[in-house]
C-alpha cells in the first residue's frame, strides 16, 4: 500500500503502451479498441496525453487473453470480469470462478446479427467451401459468446440444411459436409474447454444404433462450459458397454441421446441394464419432440425439447438425485412378439425380395429399407404399445422419403411387406399385419 496515495502498488501506473504491448503480446489497436468498447483497462494519462498502465491493468489484459485461449469471446470475458467485480470478488485470485448463467447475446459491431452469419455459413457449406465456412465461424466466435455461436449458428445451421435435404433442395453429400464441419468445430471447442470446477461427473452418450453425434457434443460442451466434469462416450453405445463404463467411472448422472424411434427403443434396454444401480438417468432427442407419448415408456428423466434448456434440468438432477418417474410397463405378450417377429423376419424379407425380383423392380435399396422397417416394428413391440405403429405412419413416410422414392414406389414396398407379413407372422404378431394392412390401404 502506498502511504502517499492510499493505493496498492498494483494500482500505481508504471507502464507505457509500448511496455504493455511487449508484456502481453497484444497490439496497440486491440488494447485501444478494448478500452473504447468495454471500458477496460482504464489507464491514466500523462500531461502530454500518453497512456500509463498499472500492474493491475497488465494483469487484467493477461486475464482476458487467458479467457480467449479457453474459447471465450472477448465480450463474454469482459462480462465475466465485471460480474465478478460487482459480486465483490477478485477475478485475479487463484481460486477459479464459475459462471453458471448462460450469457446473453452480445450485439456485434456494425449491426451484425448471428442469423446473417448463419446464412453465410450455410451458403459456404452448400458450396463445399471449407475455407469460407471457417472464416465465417472465426468472425462469429470473435463477436459472440461461444455458447451462442454453437446453438444459434452451428446447431440451427445444421438443422436448416437437414430441412433442405428433406425437401430435396440439398444433396446428402451437402448435408454430410455440413454435419462434419459442425462436429469438427464442436470437438475443437470441447478440447479447448477449461478443466472442470465441480466434483460430480456426468456421462453423455448416444444410444445404440444412433450415429447422430452433434447433439451429444453440443450438450457436452455446454455442460463443460459451466464447470461440469463430463465424460463423452460418442455414438452407438450399447447398453452392456454403458454398464461397464458406469461401474468403472461411477458417474452421478447418465445422459443418453436418441434421435430416432428405433434408437429410442434401445433406451429401454439401457434403463433395464442399469436398474440395479444408484444412478440418475436423463434422456432427450428429436423423436421425443415428434412423439411425446414415448416419454410414458422410458423410466428416466426427460430433459426437454432443446439442448440449451436441458442444461439447467441436468444440473437440478445432479443436485437432487430424484427417483425415476413412473412409466407404463410393456406387456409380456408384446415381449414375446419381439422374439416371434425377429425369428420370422428373414422369411418376411426374403418374400419381399422375391416379390420385387419377380416383378422386375429394383432391389438395390431393399436391404436398408427392410432394416428400417424392422427397426420401427421392433421399437413398437419393445415399448409394448401397438398404437405406436398407428401413430408412426408419418415416420414411415419420412424414412421412405430418405430413399428418394416416389409415392407409387413407397406403396409398392408397403404392399409387398404386408403380404409377406400376413403370410409369415403368427398370432402374437397379428397387430403388425393389421398395421401394415392399414398402411397398404392408405
Amino acid at each position: 500500500m502506498s502511504e502517499l496515495t492510499g493505493t496498492t502498488d498494483a494500482d500505481v501506473p508504471i507502464y507505457n503502451l509500448k511496455a504493455v504491448v511487449m508484456d502481453t503480446g497484444l497490439k496497440p489497436p486491440t488494447i485501444r479498441a478494448w478500452e473504447r468498447r468495454y471500458g477496460i483497462p482504464k489507464p491514466q494519462r500523462t500531461a502530454g496525453g500518453h497512456r500509463l498502465y498499472s500492474q493491475h491493468d497488465v494483469d487484467l489484459l493477461k486475464w482476458l487473453i487467458e479467457r480467449q485461449a479457453e474459447g471465450v469471446s472477448i465480450s463474454h470475458a469482459v462480462e465475466i470480469w465485471k460480474r465478478l467485480e460487482d459480486q465483490g470478488e477478485d477475478p485475479l485470485s487463484e481460486e477459479p470462478h464459475l459462471i453458471t448463467e448462460t450469457p446473453a447475446l452480445v450485439p456485434a459491431p456494425s449491426g451484425m446479427e448471428i442469423s446473417e452469419l448463419r446464412q453465410e455459413w450455410i451458403a459456404a457449406c452448400l458450396e463445399f467451401d471449407r475455407q469460407t465456412a471457417e472464416q465465417v465461424l472465426g468472425r462469429a466466435f470473435a463477436f459472440f459468446p461461444p455458447e451462442i455461436v454453437s446453438v444459434e449458428l452451428l446447431q440451427a445451421g445444421l438443422s436448416e440444411v437437414g430441412k433442405l435435404w428433406y425437401a430435396g433442395n440439398a444433396s446428402v453429400q451437402q448435408e454430410h459436409f455440413t454435419s462434419a464441419m459442425s462436429v469438427q468445430r464442436m470437438e475443437m471447442l470441447i478440447a479447448a474447454a477449461p478443466p472442470p470446477l465441480r466434483p460430480e461427473r456426468i456421462i453423455v452418450a448416444s444410444a445404440q444404433g444412433d450415429y447422430h453425434t452433434f447433439s451429444s457434443l453440443l450438450l457436452t460442451y455446454l455442460l463443460r462450459r459451466r464447470g461440469w466434469d463430463v465424460l463423452y462416450l460418442g455414438a452407438n453405445v450399447p447398453a452392456a458397454e454403458l454398464e461397464k463404463t458406469v461401474l468403472q467411472t461411477k458417474p452421478h448422472i447418465l445422459i443418453v441421446s436418441a434421435q430416432l424411434l428405433t434408437t429410442a427403443a434401445s433406451l429401454v434396454d439401457i434403463t433395464d441394464a442399469l436398474s440395479g444401480y444408484d444412478l440418475t438417468i436423463g434422456y432427450g432427442g428429436l423423436v421425443f419432440n415428434m412423439m411425446p407419448h414415448l416419454q410414458d415408456y422410458i423410466p428416466a428423466h426427460y430433459l426437454g425439447p432443446t439442448i440449451e434448456g436441458a442444461v439447467p434440468v441436468i444440473e437440478q438432477l445432479v443436485q437432487k438425485q430424484p427417483a425415476a418417474p413412473d412409466i407404463k410397463q410393456a406387456k409380456t405378450s408384446n415381449k414375446q412378439a419381439v422374439d416371434d417377429f425377429n425369428q420370422r423376419r428373414p422369411l418376411i424379407e426374403s418374400q419381399v425380395w422375391s416379390s420385387f425380383a419377380a416383378n422386375g423392380k429394383a432391389t438395390d435399396q431393399l436391404a436398408e429399407m427392410n432394416l428400417d422397417m424392422a427397426g420401427i416394428i421392433n421399437a413398437a413391440l419393445k415399448f409394448g404399445d401397438s398404437s405406436i405403429l398407428n401413430k408412426d405412419m408419418a415416420w414411415i413416410q419420412y424414412l421412405m422419403t430418405s430413399y428418394r422414392l416416389s409415392e407409387e414406389e413407397v406403396q409398392e414396398y408397403v404392399d409387398a411387406y404386408y403380404q409377406a407379413a400376413k403370410a409369415q407372422l403368427g398370432d402374437s404378431t397379428l397387430m403388425i399385419a393389421d398395421w401394415l394392412e392399414e398402411l397398404a390401404s392408405g
